[in-house]
């Protein structure tokens, strides 16, 4: 096999079971208090200020950072199983989400000192959100092709343009953009890509909700026009934004939101079929048991790589590429499988569930990367090397 696809089999230390139940119980108590309901592809749409907030009291965000901006000092297998437990859950994590898991690593490895002290201490309190600002509406998946640009002035830039498909920007204070710092050069499509933090609060901003099929909102059109933003909110180095970008791009495709999306309907599901004589749908059930238990060894072995200092960007494609699909699979194996009817209002928790992953699951294989993508990713990978 070839080495880059070869994962080394991590497991938990004991101390990060501990924590397991110190999530659990946790969550037990919110449920029994009837402070949420769990929901499929909660990371991305459920939204909850109070849960944040109690997330960053018990430090469960901000993980792996250090204390002094502060995070924890924890280790990315403790994180991995926070991140579990709550998703499993279905529990309103979306607004903290993306600033948790990418945008403070992003800021802690190639941000300012001044950015570190400023942004990461408010994250970790569940107190700040960042949104993505990677797609725009002639760039497709080609990132390489995005328009927005940002202009020298005095003491800073003059940033014109728009980013499509921004998760949670309404509700979100900042965005880490990539844009356009020089011309494009057809020879060179990489260079001359920049990365700021943006003050979505800034004159000059305007986001539009972009609304699903059900009716909800968390996609969002942001458009900006005349935009000034000041050089410290600069990341990094002016020109390098692409190579920035890939490498926060690894923190987004193999956690186990990846794979998790819709586990409160496989939950249900395993409920429904315990008691059904249909020995067919048991098997079924099982395969889609056991494609879970191998995602999540994979997903843990990269969190593991993580650890230890390794970006490893092709397992984290195969994470995205076959969790994605597992995801999908799930909605549509219960669908098959359990004659009901979905609806987001139903009295049937099955039923919710089911109606919210399959409105939901159109978008498990495009978002953070579409398979064309990742499959790339992984082809030049293996065979490039």
């Amino acid at each position: 096999m070839h080495k880059a696809l070869q994962l080394p089999v991590k497991k938990l230390p004991e101390d990060a079971e501990a924590l397991r139940q110190e999530v659990r119980e946790f969550i037990a108590e919110e449920l029994k208090a009837n402070t949420f309901e769990p929901q499929c592809d909660s990371w991305l749409g459920y939204f909850s200020e109070e849960f944040s907030r109690k997330l960053g009291e018990r430090g469960w965000i901000g993980m792996t950072w250090p204390k002094k901006y502060g995070g924890h000092e924890r280790t990315a297998l403790e994180r991995f199983v926070v991140t579990e437990e709550l998703l499993v859950a279905g529990a309103p994590v979306a607004g903290h989400w993306i600033a948790d898991r990418q945008s403070g690593a992003l800021i802690l490895r190639y941000g300012t000192e001044k950015q570190r002290e400023s942004f990461l201490p408010k994250i970790a309190k569940g107190e700040c959100y960042f949104v993505i600002g990677l797609s725009e509406p002639n760039s497709g998946s080609d990132l390489a092709s995005v328009s927005s640009m940002a202009k020298r002035t005095e003491n800073g830039w003059i940033l014109n343009g728009s980013k499509l498909w921004t998760s949670g920007a309404h509700h979100s204070h900042y965005m880490i953009a990539l844009v356009r710092t020089s011309p494009r050069d057809p020879e060179k499509r990489h260079d001359g890509l920049s990365q700021f933090i943006i003050d979505l609060s800034s004159p000059g901003v305007t986001v539009n909700p972009i609304r699903l099929m059900t009716g909800e909102h968390h996609f969002n059109e942001v458009l900006f026009e005349d935009v000034f933003i000041p050089d410290d909110m600069l990341i990094g180095e002016v020109g390098n934004g692409w190579k920035q970008g890939m490498a926060e791009l690894a923190y987004e495709r193999s956690g186990p939101e990846r794979f998790l999306s819709t586990y409160p309907l496989l939950k249900e599901l395993v409920k429904v079929v315990e008691n059904d004589a249909d020995k067919y749908a048991k098997v079924a059930v099982g395969q889609l048991i056991a494609r879970l238990r191998t995602l999540r060894q994979m997903s843990l072995s990269v969190a593991g790589l993580l650890e230890e200092g390794i970006t490893p960007d092709i397992a984290a494609s195969l994470v995205k590429d076959l969790g994605t699909q597992f995801e999908k699979d799930v909605a549509e194996t219960a669908r098959l499988l359990i004659s009901s009817s979905p609806s987001t209002s139903s009295d049937s928790q099955f039923e919710k569930l089911m109606a919210q992953a399959i409105l939901h699951s159109p978008g498990f294989t495009l978002r953070g990367g579409t398979t064309e993508i990742l499959r790339g990713i992984v082809a030049k990978g293996v065979v490039g090397r």
